[in-house]
């Protein structure tokens, strides 16, 4: 093949890399996410092993507060959807209602947090004393706590990074392209509690 040829097929089809720069940050909160749910998996199967296996499990409805959480699981998911406007309006460039929404699903993580504050105090004060149930020798206790306080984790830091991405966007530093790799995680971590709210509270 004369020199000529080889140039010309070189031109025709460039090696190209099957990632962008664009997607590096998206590919990376997806492999985190996969590993965070397989966590958030062992930890639910767990629960259901050992709720399986025990034979004086309680009935999550008479000892936790469903009214409480019901809300909590509302809050979170009308925020999953102020997400998602707040990815529309920056798309639009238009900072404002991107400010307003995104604030909005900050307050929401705080208003969940604050709630499942009260919830475990009142838990450890009234509701459990009042059934009989010890945190030190109960299992029901330990998974309980142990679950949603993972999943309460995830809030905080969900809550912290979406301070930092708004204010990282108003300084000009960030674009929608890290919103949206933001919101993948914000909207997870409201998918992974109504599993918890189902399988904990509900069933």
């Amino acid at each position: 093949m004369s020199e000529a040829a080889v140039m010309h097929h070189a031109v025709v089809e460039p090696q190209e890399s099957p990632l962008t720069p664009e997607s590096w940050g998206k590919l990376g909160m997806w492999l985190f996410l996969a590993g965070d749910a397989m966590s958030f998996g062992c930890l639910i199967v767990g629960y259901g092993i050992l709720r399986h296996a025990s034979s004086n499990w309680p009935v999550p409805k008479e000892v936790l507060g469903i009214n409480l959480t019901a809300f909590m699981t509302f809050l979170l998911i009308v925020s999953s959807v102020w997400m998602v406007l707040a990815l529309a309006a920056i798309q639009e460039n238009n900072k404002p209602k991107f400010n307003k929404f995104l604030g909005l699903v900050i307050l929401g993580g705080l208003m969940f947090l604050g709630c499942q504050a009260y919830e475990w105090t009142h838990l450890l004060t009234h509701r459990l004393p009042e059934a009989g149930i010890s945190f030190s020798n109960s299992l029901f206790a330990t998974t309980f706590f142990i679950l949603t306080g993972f999943h309460g984790m995830h809030v905080t830091g969900g809550v912290i990074y979406n301070t930092c991405v708004l204010a990282a966007v108003n300084r000009g530093r960030y674009e929608a392209k890290h919103v949206e790799i933001a919101g993948l995680y914000w909207h997870f971590v409201d998918l992974v509690w109504i599993l918890i709210f189902t399988f904990v509270y509900l069933l």
